[in-house]
């Protein structure tokens, strides 16, 4: 029998014996579960998700970079036009930016995106200084985009970066 085979045979047989083990209520390592804390009603079967060897994205789910960069550009439009720079608030305000961001990018990729979408914001004052802002991570070219926007007032600027990981 290859290895390979024998591992994957050793890890069913192991998860195996750990069903058998919960069905016929044997506790293991102290723990234990009375059938009150259950839930109540019929068990049900697991479900068992098939792998759809999908290993790249279709056409019409490609990431949409124009729409993530209007995204970007509307929500720092419509929360920092009026705002002026403080240090000690400026935390939570990326963090804000970016969860507003994250949670619109989501929505704009519907719920059958295999994209993994990571968000970057920085929040700055404006005092005549230069900053230069870089990021790095394993990319495939082919799939994998990015979206940026930067935002200037005469208090502040904000560069929001939106990455979209395509993921199997």
């Amino acid at each position: 029998m290859p290895l390979k085979f024998k591992r994957w045979q050793d890890a069913i047989n192991k998860v195996s014996l750990n069903l058998k083990r919960k069905q016929s209520g044997s506790t293991r390592g102290g723990s234990f579960h009375s059938d009150s804390e259950e839930q109540e009603g019929p068990k049900q079967p697991p479900v068992a998700y098939e792998n759809t060897y999908q290993l790249e994205p279709k056409d019409h789910q490609k990431f949409p970079t124009k729409k993530a960069e209007d995204v970007i550009k509307a929500i720092f439009t419509s929360y920092l036009s009026e705002k002026k720079y403080n240090s000690d608030s400026s935390k939570s305000l990326t963090t804000q930016l970016t969860e507003v961001i994250r949670t619109q990018v989501k929505q704009e990729l519907g719920t059958q995106n295999r994209y993994k979408i990571v968000v970057l914001v920085m929040v700055g004052s404006m005092q005549g200084q230069g900053v230069r802002c870089a990021s790095r991570c394993l990319w495939y070219p082919q799939f994998d985009r990015f979206a940026s926007y930067t935002y200037q007032n005469e208090h502040l600027f904000a560069v929001g970066t939106v990455y979209g990981v395509y993921y199997e």
